[in-house]
């Protein structure tokens, strides 16, 4: 069969979409979305009542493409309403999350006269459905190695949609890394919906930095990273295990969310401005080379301009490098959708202009300050159509355009960094290996 699948949403639906594929290449054909399928399967995300909206619009966009082709939906839209799911028209099954076997089945099944629902209570939910692959056009590796979260922010559907915390086994966690390093990869990167409370949940309990330890004292690979963390999921000790590592990559995703201390209780964060920049400041103290990220919403309801003005003072004064910023959107069912004083849409969208013109400061300067070094660059898959230059990161998150001729996908390249354009720096290649000599630091050399 032919068979098209798209994904809406985050990281973590983009390697359930991933994990999805590898099942199924090999018994059918893959093809875009855009193309005329058999069966089109849509991973939804529900974070947003926008998110919703944006299903469903897929969905009717497939029954256009081929209306005899099957349409199952998965992913957190599918698992939170999947009532509402089924009565849009055209939906032939809804499949909600761990439930890939089912989800498989139904490919191979008969169009039913009905839509078929296939979802289970999750929050009796203890597994993990992982798998080892790239994302597409990355030579990266992600390794999902936590589902759920246990938190319970006044905006976030999430733990409704994917359940309590739950962790795979440490011995699980050493054998996806195993195999991804015999299949070449030279990155892995570790996520999860709430990566910091990995293994809080198994017995005897472990916690992330022990499972990190552990990876990168491994020998099996070159490129340790870590996705998003919570601010207060960030100890001490991990700070100084990065910084004392060879292996894990000096960069830190710490979600902040807002910078005045009124609207995070209102989010129900658990911290306050305070406490996130003393983190940030041991975070640069113990890594000053280190790309340092976070996530920042921008007209939260009950966020006035004053409060908002405040906030850009606190970002502009972090040693933050990038930021990833979302204006405010209403979910039905989360606490926030109640609130009073929801800020008007063009105030949100101002806001999060210049809240992005701060970030996009803040990682000129970052990368700037690199120019004219030699650094390690792990190459992806991605060409620039325009250039024909290829991308690719720095040990420290550093985004990396550079001419390269041949087939250097999934290879570590050293380039001078020579300027800054479009939000990734520019290089030459002056290596197809990693030498010592050759490079200014952030590299990993081959004993």
């Amino acid at each position: 069969m032919r068979v098209a699948i798209t994904t809406l949403g985050c990281k973590i639906n983009q390697y359930d979409s991933a994990v999805i594929q590898s099942r199924l290449e090999h018994q059918h054909s893959m093809v875009p979305f855009e193309e005329a399928a058999d069966c089109y399967i849509i991973n939804t995300c529900t974070v947003t009542d926008r998110a919703d909206w944006e299903a469903r619009q897929l969905i009717r966009r497939a029954n256009r493409r081929n209306p005899l082709a099957k349409v199952l939906v998965t992913g957190c839209y599918a698992q939170v309403n999947p009532d509402e799911m089924a009565r849009v028209p055209g939906v032939d099954y809804v499949v909600g999350l761990n439930r890939l076997d089912d989800l498989i089945r139904f490919i191979a099944a008969d169009r039913p006269k009905e839509p078929q629902i296939a979802v289970s209570d999750i929050k009796r939910e203890r597994g993990i459905v992982i798998g080892t692959r790239a994302l597409p056009g990355h030579t990266r590796a992600f390794l999902k190695i936590q589902e759920g979260c246990n938190y319970s922010c006044t905006y976030c559907i999430i733990p409704a949609a994917r359940g309590l915390s739950r962790s795979i086994e440490p011995r699980e966690a050493m054998e996806q890394v195993r195999q991804l390093a015999g299949a070449g990869y030279k990155e892995i990167v570790l996520t999860g919906i709430h990566l910091g409370g990995y293994g809080q949940d198994l017995r005897p309990k472990i916690d992330l930095n022990e499972l990190v330890d552990m990876i990168a004292a491994s020998g099996l690979i070159s490129r340790l990273r870590l996705s998003s963390l919570d601010p207060r999921e960030l100890p001490d000790r991990l700070l100084d295990l990065i910084a004392s590592s060879e292996v894990i990559c000096p960069h830190l995703h710490v979600c902040a969310q807002a910078g005045d201390d009124a609207t995070l209780i209102r989010m129900r964060r658990n911290y306050d401005a305070g406490y996130y920049r003393d983190l940030l400041a041991r975070a640069r103290e113990r890594l000053p080379e280190a790309a340092l990220g976070t996530d920042i919403i921008v007209g939260f309801p009950g966020e006035s301009d004053h409060q908002f003005e405040s906030s850009l003072e606190y970002f502009a004064s972090l040693p933050l490098t990038y930021f990833h910023v979302f204006p405010y959107s209403t979910r039905r069912g989360t606490p926030a959708a109640a609130l009073t004083e929801q800020v008007a849409v063009h105030v949100k969208k101002t806001r999060a202009r210049r809240m992005r013109e701060l970030g996009g400061q803040k990682k000129r300067a970052f990368c700037s300050s690199f120019l004219g070094r030699r650094l390690a660059v792990l190459v992806e898959d991605k060409i620039n159509t325009k250039t024909g230059a290829r991308r690719g990161f720095t040990r420290n998150y550093l985004p990396v355009n550079v001419p390269l001729g041949g087939e250097l996908s999934n290879e570590e390249v050293v380039v001078e960094l020579t300027g800054f354009d479009d939000g990734s720096l520019t290089g030459i290649a002056c290596s197809a290996q990693v030498e010592p000599a050759a490079c200014d630091g952030l590299a990993v050399y081959p004993e």
